[in-house]
This record gives C-alpha cells, sequence and structure tokens, in this order.
C-alpha cells in the first residue's frame, strides 16, 4: 500500500492546515500503515509554538499518527468514503522533539475492531529515534 498526497486527500477528509501526512509508504488495507511528515519551518503551527524555538506540538504528532492510522482503516472497501474520528488516545508519551528538518515517520497497527470502533498502536519515530508512542481509538462516521 503507497499513496501520495493526493490519493490521501481521497481517503481522508483532512486539508490544509490539517492534512498532516505527505505520504504512505507502506502497509496493508486494514491491518496497518506507514506513512511520513516532512516538517519544514512554513508549518503554520510554528507561529505561535513557539516563534523563538520550533517544536512540533505532540498533539499534532498524535494527530498525524492517526491520521496514518485511518488511511489503513479507511482503504477497506466496505469503509471507502467513511470517516474515521478520533475515539481516545491511551498511554501517550513523547520521547524526543520534533524540530523543522526533520522527517517523522508514522506507523499505525490495528489491533482491534469492534463494529464501528477500531483500536490500534501507533509509534512516531526520527532518524530511528523514537519521538511519540500512543494506543489510539477510532470511531467510524459516515
Amino acid at each position: 500500500m503507497q499513496y501520495n498526497s493526493n490519493q490521501i486527500a481521497e481517503i481522508l477528509p483532512h486539508r490544509y492546515p490539517f492534512a498532516l501526512v505527505d505520504r504512505i509508504v507502506d502497509g496493508e488495507e486494514g491491518k496497518w500503515a506507514k506513512g511520513i511528515k516532512c516538517v519544514t519551518v512554513n508549518e503554520p503551527f510554528f507561529q505561535g509554538h513557539f516563534p523563538q524555538y520550533h517544536v512540533m506540538p505532540g498533539v499534532l504528532i498524535l494527530e498525524a499518527l492517526a491520521q496514518v492510522g485511518a488511511v489503513a482503516l479507511l482503504s477497506m472497501p466496505e469503509n471507502k468514503g467513511k470517516i474515521a474520528f478520533f475515539g481516545g488516545i491511551k498511554n501517550a508519551r513523547f520521547r524526543r522533539q520534533v524540530t523543522p528538518g526533520d522527517v517523522l515517520e508514522l506507523e499505525c497497527t490495528l489491533t482491534k475492531q469492534k463494529g464501528p470502533v477500531g483500536f490500534g498502536e501507533a509509534k512516531a519515530t526520527v532518524n530511528g529515534q523514537v519521538a511519540a508512542t500512543a494506543e489510539l481509538t477510532f470511531a467510524l462516521g459516515k
């Protein structure tokens, strides 16, 4: 499974400035996905977080992870055209700052699905160093 930004936009409803995944580089529909986010100083959130010391907000790293998980979930034929809402976050941990110039590697493995609710384990890395981990819950909507 590989998608460019245009193909991701066909699956996810997110648009600027909340389209946080540049590319899906690998994965298996309904099981897992791996994507990348190339972080640049031109990101709108750096205007306020923090102007004197640019650090990507942790909540946006989690959102990017959720978008990768949503691609894995929504790429399944039976979920085409649906929306995956954030249902919850457990055990989120931040281990490394993400700054301009970093390539954020995003992985989400779907671990379980009960009806319209899916669960996943997610990890963000930069150059092999863990930046963030979390357990995510998705709720499928129409």
